[in-house]
């Protein structure tokens, strides 16, 4: 049987630096969160890794590095795990908002923000194309994923075939160190949901 736990990272500062908005790392309630996160693991232990895959963003590093104890697995670390990348942190977010609500929402998968960055369709197989990748090479083992809420969201779109008309129609919501939990059967070729937004310890 194949395991994939896909956990957001806790809540990170979005904060200007050097004339652009980055991340500049987990907030105090962040840490709260990642260290609940955490001590929940390590008491259950209902999460042991053979794999536990990393994005590169300095949240998500940082969100890892709290829950490192609670796992017995060395952290790879993968770009194409990393949030949907619109653009350079030059949009305040009320800018950002602002031209998204403008737009028709036919539109909005294809809208490129700045050249050279992804419009959704593109983050969206990335994404995909990565969960595939990963899954494939390590079928049979418990895969960890830290994460991002739009990779998660494209994960929906992976193992349930969601196409942009589905996803116009509804969106998903999820918490902070959130875990959503993806099982294949042995001998089966169907993937099953088991849970999603699961944030008890918070």
């Amino acid at each position: 049987m194949t395991h994939l736990y896909l956990i957001r990272h806790a809540e990170y500062i979005y904060a200007e630096q050097d004339g652009k908005k980055r991340d500049l790392g987990l907030s105090p309630d962040g840490l709260r969160q990642a260290e609940r996160l955490r001590d929940r693991l390590a008491h259950s232990h209902e999460i042991q890794p053979d794999v536990l895959i990393v994005s590169t963003e300095r949240g998500a590093q940082e969100t890892a590095q709290i829950l490192a104890p609670a796992f017995d697995a060395p952290m790879i670390a993968e770009a194409a795990v990393e949030e949907w990348r619109s653009e350079d942190g030059s949009f305040s977010t009320e800018e950002f908002m602002e031209r998204w609500h403008q737009l028709p929402e036919t539109q909005k998968p294809f809208y490129r923000w700045i050249e050279g960055y992804e419009n959704w369709i593109e983050f969206s197989a990335r994404a995909q194309i990565a969960l595939n990748r990963i899954v494939q090479a390590h079928a049979g083992k418990t895969i960890v994923i830290l994460t991002h809420g739009g990779v998660i969201q494209a994960s929906f779109e992976y193992f349930f075939g969601y196409g942009l008309a589905t996803m116009q129609r509804a969106s998903l919501t999820m918490k902070n160190t959130s875990i959503t939990h993806w099982l294949q059967p042995e001998g089966s070729s169907k993937w099953v949901l088991e849970r999603f937004n699961d944030y008890h310890h918070l």
